[in-house]
C-alpha cells in the first residue's frame, strides 16, 4: 500500500486541486491496482479543509501544533500503522503529476527527492522568476529538497528514523539523515510537481519566503545600481 500525506493548515483555497491530483495519479495503470490511501493532517485548521479532504475521501488526522515536522511525522506514523510501504510526501498548495507515484516507485531508491515547478507567477515580478530560474537546477542530479515532492521507502523511515517535529526544514532535515546513515536517495527530475507562488505562505521560512527574500534583494541591488547612477560625476 502506497501512503500520501499532506499536511494541512487552513488550505481551502487550494487543497480540492491538490487532493484532485493525488487521486488522479492513485489511478495510474502503472500501479497495476496497487491500493494508494490519503492521509490529510489538519494542523490547526480554522477553515473548511477538513470537509474538503473528507470530500475526497482522505483519512483525517488531527493536529493542533501549528508544526509541520510534527505533522508529517503524525501522517507518517499513520501510515506505516495501516501497512504502507512507500511514504510519498506533498504540500496541500501543490498538484502532482499522473504518474506521480509509479515514478517514485520506479527509481528504485530509498529516498526519492523531486523538483518543483511554479506555473502562475502573477504575484510576482518577472525579475523573481528570472532569478529562481537560473539558480534552479532542474534536472537529474540536483541537490534540492521538498517536502512537497518527497517519497520515501516505509522500512527506511521505520529503521532509521522519521521526521523531527521542525517548524521549517524538516524535509531537508530528514533527507540529510537519511543520506548519512547509507540510505539510497534518487536526486531525479521526474517526478515533477506544480507548487504555489504565493507571496504570503503557510508557515515561516517557507518556499513563499524565499521568493519574498528574491524580491528583496533584487529591489536592494536595484536600489543601489540608482545610488551608484546617482552619484556618479557627470561628463564635462
Amino acid at each position: 500500500m502506497i501512503a500520501a500525506i499532506v499536511p494541512i493548515h487552513n488550505e481551502e483555497g487550494l487543497l480540492a486541486d491538490c487532493l484532485r491530483s493525488l487521486k488522479g495519479a492513485a489511478a495510474d495503470p502503472e500501479l497495476a491496482g496497487e491500493e494508494v490511501i490519503l492521509f490529510a493532517v489538519l494542523d490547526d485548521c480554522s477553515d473548511n479543509s477538513a470537509a474538503i479532504a473528507a470530500a475526497f475521501g482522505a483519512r483525517l488526522l488531527i493536529s493542533e501544533a501549528r508544526n509541520v515536522g510534527r505533522a508529517r511525522s503524525l501522517g507518517a506514523q499513520a501510515a506505516l500503522e495501516a501497512g504502507a510501504t512507500w511514504l510519498a510526501f506533498t504540500d496541500a498548495d501543490t498538484t502532482v503529476p499522473a504518474d506521480w507515484f509509479s515514478r517514485q516507485l520506479g527509481h528504485a531508491a530509498d529516498v526519492v527527492c523531486g523538483i518543483v515547478r511554479v506555473e502562475d507567477w502573477r504575484d510576482h515580478p518577472a525579475s523573481v522568476r528570472a532569478r529562481l530560474q537560473a539558480a534552479y537546477v532542474a534536472r537529474d542530479g540536483h541537490r534540492h529538497i521538498h517536502g512537497a515532492n518527497l517519497g520515501v521507502s516505509a522500512d527506511v523511515y521505520r529503521e532509521m528514523g522519521g521526521f523531527l517535529p521542525l517548524v521549517v526544514d524538516e524535509d531537508v532535515t530528514l533527507v540529510r539523515t537519511l543520506e548519512e546513515k547509507g540510505a539510497r536517495v534518487a536526486w531525479v527530475a521526474t517526478p515533477c510537481v506544480v507548487t504555489s507562488a504565493r507571496s504570503v505562505g503557510r508557515l515561516t521560512g517557507g518556499f513563499a519566503d524565499h521568493l519574498r527574500s528574491l524580491a528583496a534583494d533584487l529591489l536592494e541591488t536595484s536600489q543601489q545600481f540608482r545610488d551608484l547612477r546617482g552619484s556618479a560625476p557627470s561628463l564635462p
